[in-house]
């Protein structure tokens, strides 16, 4: 029984770690696939000669 509870405590310790590394990492994934639309879109509009 010990041994469990320690293991679940650890893992208890450690959760709010793991969650934070799972969420910036998702976010660092939406970002990268957001820039790189948006440099493409940038120069397709630029290749059809529009300008901002």
């Amino acid at each position: 029984m010990n041994v469990i509870n320690d293991t679940r405590s650890t893992l208890e310790k450690h959760m709010p770690l793991l969650v934070g590394l799972l969420v910036a990492w998702l976010a660092g994934k939406a970002l990268k696939k957001m820039f790189w639309t948006a440099f493409g879109m940038y120069w397709a509009l630029k290749a059809t000669g529009i300008h901002f």
